[in-house]
C-alpha cells in the first residue's frame, strides 16, 4: 500500500470515503512511525495515541454512516503553545511545567469540530521565543533531514513531525517567522495568514505580529487545514468576517505578475539559497507567470530594530516577568531574548518610534505589491541552525559574514511587520548538507488565494520529496 505515514490529507480523505483505507489503519501507521523515529527526532511533546485510536474508530463509523466532517479521521499534531483544556500548558518552560490549561485554543476547537484527531502535541522552544527548537523541559528537537541541525522554530516540532512522518497535518504560530522558518528547514509547507484571518487568544491576538496558521507537506493540504481554522470567532475581536475559503483548484499562474527578489536588501544570502530561489522564479516563468526581478532595498538592521522594539513592548515583558521570578529555571536564550528586547525598546525610542520605522519598512513592499500580484524571496539566508545551540555566546556566520544577532539570517520578520500580507513558504530545494531550503510567496494584503495559486504552481512544476531517506 501507499507509504501511509506520508499520505497527503487530501488523498487520505478520498481513500476514507471510498473505503480503500480506514482511519484506524492510518493512525496505526503513524503511531508505529513515531515509535520508530521519535527517539532520534524528538518532535512530540505529548502523545495521545490511545485516545486517538479510539477516535479513529469513531471516524470509521462516520464514513460508514455517510456523515463525515471535513477533516474526519485525519491526524493533526497541535503546537504545544496552543492550549487544550485539561492538559498541561507549560509553554515549553520548567517554570510552567505543572500548569494546566482551562481553555482550548480556537484553532484546536475547530480542528476537533471538523473531525480532525489531535493525536499529539509538538515541541517548541521556551515561550516560543527562538528560531530553533530545544528546551530544558523537552530536550533537543532535531531536523529529520540532518539530525545535526535544528528544524527551526518556534513551530519546530510541527515541521519535524511532518518531515518524519508522525503526523499528516500540523498547527503552528508565527510572531517573527515561527511557521515559515521550520517549514523552510524541513521541506514542508507553512502558511502565515494575514493578521486576523485565523482567531487567536488574548492578549496576543491583539498583537499584529502574531498569527496562528497551518503546516503540511503539500499546498493542497495546507489549504485544507487553513479553510477549517479560518473565520471569525466571538472571543477574538480582530478575527475577520467573513471567512475566506481557499479554492480547491489552484496552480494556474498564467499571466500573473510575480516580483522576484533575490534579496530584500542587505541580508547575507548563501549561494545555495540564491540558486534555489532563482530556480523557483524560473519555474514560475515556465508555468506562465510574468516574473520580474526587483530590488526591495530594505536594511536588515532597521527590520531588527523595529522588531525588537515591538518585542520589547509586548512579548519581551511577558518573558521578563517570568524571568524575574524563575530566572534560574529559564534557558539562556529566553533570558537573552527578554534582555535584548528590553534594551532595544529603551534605546530605540519606544513604541511610537517602532511604528514609524515599521511604516517605512512597509512602503517599498506596498509599492511592489501594487504593481505585482505576488512577491517571492528567500525564507532564510542560510540553510539551518545547529541543533542544541543557543546562539547567545556563539555568533552565526552566513556567507562568510558574522551576524550581530542570529535572527538576521531570517527574511521572515519583514512580513510580521507587514502583517496583513499573506505569506506561504514552499520548499525551494536542498543545501549541500541535506537540509531543505524554502522560498516565501508574499501576497497583497488579505489576498490569500494568490499565494496558494503561486505555491501550487511551484509544487506542480518543481515537485519536492517528502520523506528523508536516512530516517
Amino acid at each position: 500500500m501507499t507509504d501511509l505515514p506520508y499520505l497527503p490529507a487530501t488523498e487520505a480523505l478520498r481513500m476514507f470515503r471510498s473505503r480503500e483505507l480506514s482511519p484506524v489503519e492510518l493512525m496505526t501507521a503513524l503511531v508505529e512511525r513515531a515509535e520508530a523515529v521519535e527517539p532520534q527526532v524528538n518532535a512530540l511533546s505529548e502523545r495521545m495515541f490511545e485516545e486517538a485510536l479510539l477516535q479513529a474508530k469513531q471516524a470509521e463509523r462516520a464514513y460508514r454512516d455517510g456523515s463525515p466532517r471535513p477533516l474526519e479521521g485525519i491526524p493533526v499534531a497541535a503546537k504545544d503553545e496552543q492550549p487544550i483544556a485539561g492538559r498541561v500548558a507549560s509553554d515549553g518552560s520548567l517554570a510552567h511545567a505543572g500548569e494546566v490549561a482551562e481553555v482550548t485554543h480556537p484553532v484546536v476547537e475547530r480542528i476537533v469540530a471538523a473531525g480532525g484527531i489531535v493525536h499529539a502535541r509538538t515541541t517548541t522552544p521556551e515561550f516560543c521565543c527562538a528560531a530553533f527548537t530545544h528546551s530544558k523541559l523537552w530536550g533537543v528537537t532535531r531536523n529529520p533531514w540532518n539530525l545535526g541541525y535544528s528544524p527551526g522554530g518556534s513551530s519546530g516540532g510541527a515541521g519535524a513531525a511532518l518531515a518524519s512522518g508522525t503526523t499528516v497535518l500540523a498547527t503552528g504560530s508565527d510572531i517573527g517567522g515561527s511557521i515559515r522558518l521550520p517549514a523552510a528547514n524541513t521541506g514542508t509547507v507553512g502558511y502565515k495568514p494575514p493578521y486576523g484571518r485565523v482567531p487567536a487568544m488574548p492578549p496576543f491576538n491583539l498583537d499584529h505580529y502574531c498569527h496562528d496558521g497551518p503546516m503540511a507537506r503539500t499546498v493542497a493540504d495546507c489549504a485544507l487545514l487553513q479553510n477549517v481554522i479560518a473565520g471569525p470567532h466571538p472571543h477574538d475581536v480582530v478575527s475577520l468576517r467573513p471567512a475566506v475559503t481557499i479554492p480547491d483548484r489552484l496552480g494556474d499562474v498564467t499571466g500573473m505578475r510575480v516580483a522576484y527578489a533575490p534579496n530584500l536588501g542587505d541580508w547575507e544570502i548563501e549561494p545555495e539559497i540564491a540558486a534555489n530561489t532563482l530556480a523557483v522564479a524560473e519555474a514560475l516563468r515556465d508555468a506562465g507567470a510574468v516574473v520580474e526581478e526587483v530590488e526591495v532595498g530594505l536594511r536588515r538592521a532597521d527590520v531588527m530594530r523595529a522588531a525588537f522594539i515591538h518585542f520589547g513592548a509586548i512579548f519581551g515583558p511577558m518573558v521578563g516577568r517570568i524571568a524575574a521570578e524563575h530566572g534560574d529555571l529559564l534557558t539562556p536564550y529566553a533570558l537573552d531574548f527578554a534582555a535584548y528586547a528590553r534594551t532595544t525598546y529603551e534605546r530605540g525610542g519606544g513604541f511610537l518610534a517602532g511604528l514609524e520605522l515599521e511604516a517605512a519598512i512597509y512602503r517599498p513592499i506596498g509599492d511592489l505589491l501594487d504593481r505585482h500580484d505576488a512577491l517571492i524571496c528567500p525564507t532564510t539566508g542560510a540553510p539551518g541552525l545547529r541543533a542544541g545551540e543557543d546562539y547567545v555566546d556563539t555568533r552565526l556566520t552566513v556567507n562568510g559574514v558574522e551576524l550581530d544577532h542570529y535572527m538576521e539570517y531570517s527574511l521572515t520578520t519583514v512580513f510580521n511587520i507587514a502583517s496583513r500580507c499573506p505569506v506561504l513558504n514552499v520548499p525551494s530545494g536542498f543545501a549541500s548538507d541535506g537540509v531543505p531550503t524554502g522560498v516565501q510567496i508574499v501576497g497583497r494584503g488579505y489576498d490569500d488565494e494568490a499565494v496558494f495559486r503561486v505555491g501550487a504552481a511551484v509544487e506542480r512544476v518543481r515537485p519536492w520529496t517528502h520523506r528523508p531517506e536516512s530516517l
